[in-house]
């Protein structure tokens, strides 16, 4: 005799586990306290390398299955090899991934169905304050532009997950509303 386990899941996500620990959380919010861990090595001219393995969460030390490096320089037109996307394209990335992480988890947990999700995400970036030649430009993005191509349940409940996902979004929050950021320099 055969015994199937069954595991609810919708669009890909396992909502058991999802509101598991949700009811962990709640129950011990020192769960939800996490420290992300990032190194970052110069390679040569605008070429550098991140590496992303551990953190700490859930009251402990952990890490990711595997270990990600990811490669970011600049194109030849911004004096780069162009061995990987800028800096700024990963912000872009990032925040695209965060919002579409969210919005599975939301959709899952309110029980919407999703078929295809689509996320572009534009940022317009003006090299005079980055170069130094204005102190009238900032040195970052002027405006980002996010757009969802959604198919699935009916588009208000589509519009209500984006809106939910958005707002419960930790890099749209980190960018819309900053983030102290500390440097610390250990020079020889």
């Amino acid at each position: 005799m055969t015994t199937t386990i069954n595991h609810p899941s919708r669009n890909g996500v396992d909502t058991a586990a999802l509101f598991a620990t949700l009811d962990a959380v709640k129950a011990d919010p020192e769960l939800a306290k996490f420290t992300f861990h990032a190194t970052n090595r110069w390679v040569s001219g605008t070429h550098n390398q991140s590496t992303i393995h551990g953190f700490f969460g859930a009251k402990q030390d952990m890490a990711h299955q595997s270990a990600w490096t990811f490669s970011a320089d600049h194109p030849a037109v911004l004096v780069g090899k162009d061995n990987g996307p800028t800096p700024a394209e990963f912000l872009l990335h990032a925040l695209a991934a965060c919002l579409a992480s969210g919005m599975a988890n939301i959709a899952a947990a309110r029980g919407v169905e999703l078929t295809d999700v689509t996320t572009e995400v534009e940022g317009d970036i003006d090299l005079l304050g980055i170069l130094g030649l204005s102190d009238e430009v900032r040195n970052g993005f002027q405006q980002i532009r996010v757009r969802f191509t959604m198919h699935g349940d009916d588009p208000d409940r589509l519009r209500a997950v984006v809106e939910q996902s958005r707002r419960r979004s930790a890099v749209y929050d980190m960018l819309t509303n900053g983030v102290p950021v500390s440097i610390e320099v250990d020079a020889e």
